[in-house]
């Protein structure tokens, strides 16, 4: 989790991924800071997030990315 948080922090440090429940609900996420984390993330852990994978409730929390990160590393 830590490695993800300081990828997640790389990406967007103004973002607070700790406290935030709704990064995309709320719009704290544009659709381009989801891009640029989904290419970190397919770099840092060695996964591949494909199309059917970025959906709004796996991009909402950072326990929602670790979820969906944890589950395409398998």
């Amino acid at each position: 989790m830590e490695e993800l948080l300081e990828v997640l922090n790389d990406v967007c440090p103004d973002v607070d991924f700790e406290n935030e429940k709704g990064l995309i609900d709320n719009k704290v996420l544009t659709s381009f800071d989801v891009l640029s984390i989904i290419g970190e993330l397919n770099d840092a852990f060695d996964i591949k997030i494909g199309p059917g994978d970025i959906l709004p409730t796996n991009f909402n929390s950072v326990d929602a990315i670790w979820a969906l990160v944890s589950r395409l590393k398998g």
